[in-house]
């Protein structure tokens, strides 16, 4: 399971721990991510992923996870986001 998020792309970073002595040893800073169901309207149902925190608030703001993938750049989405952006594509285009 990789430390990156799957809706942003959002990854692990690299830096410097920096002592009072003003020494420097590397150190990697994680982003903070959790699991969560997110629910599709236009699936029904819940899709478990994921996803940093910074993500889960661009959702709630976005208007839900429909809004939030309809919006979203290919490349920086997971293979699973991925396929439920266009499982939800078609769903909408089903309905209208």
């Amino acid at each position: 399971m990789s430390r990156r998020c799957e809706l942003t792309g959002k990854g692990p970073m690299t830096g410097n721990n920096v002592s009072h002595a003003n020494n420097k040893t590397r150190r990697r800073f994680l982003p903070n991510l959790n699991d969560v169901t997110l629910q599709s309207e236009a699936l029904g149902r819940g899709i478990k992923l994921r996803i940093s925190a910074s993500a889960l608030r661009s959702v709630d703001h976005r208007g839900g996870l429909d809004a939030y993938l309809a919006k979203a750049k290919d490349d920086t989405l997971s293979a699973t986001a991925l396929k439920t952006k266009k499982e939800i594509a078609k769903a909408l285009a089903a309905t209208a």
